[in-house]
């Protein structure tokens, strides 16, 4: 309760993992049979890249790093580095 009434909504809903999670499952039932657990691991890694990514760069769709930085003990707020 000690973040903003704008956020505590978002903080609790599950919406973003229930979605990466069908994401992944939907990837990987394209797939279907993996070789080793290394192929698995490297899809789901890209799959995770690929959604870092975009939740950096769609700043208005759930939090953006400015109204989080404003309940930050650390007032620099960043973008972290993007894998090349």
């Amino acid at each position: 309760m000690h973040f903003p009434a704008a956020h505590r909504a978002k903080m609790h809903s599950t919406n973003p993992i229930e979605r990466l999670n069908g994401e992944i499952k939907r990837r990987t039932d394209v797939v279907g049979i993996f070789p080793n657990e290394g192929a698995i691991t490297r899809l789901i890694g890209a799959i995770l890249l690929e959604q870092s990514d975009e939740w950096a760069t769609q700043r208005a769709r759930y939090m953006t790093l400015e109204t989080i930085g404003s309940v930050s003990d650390n007032p620099t707020v960043s973008l972290p580095a993007v894998a090349a």
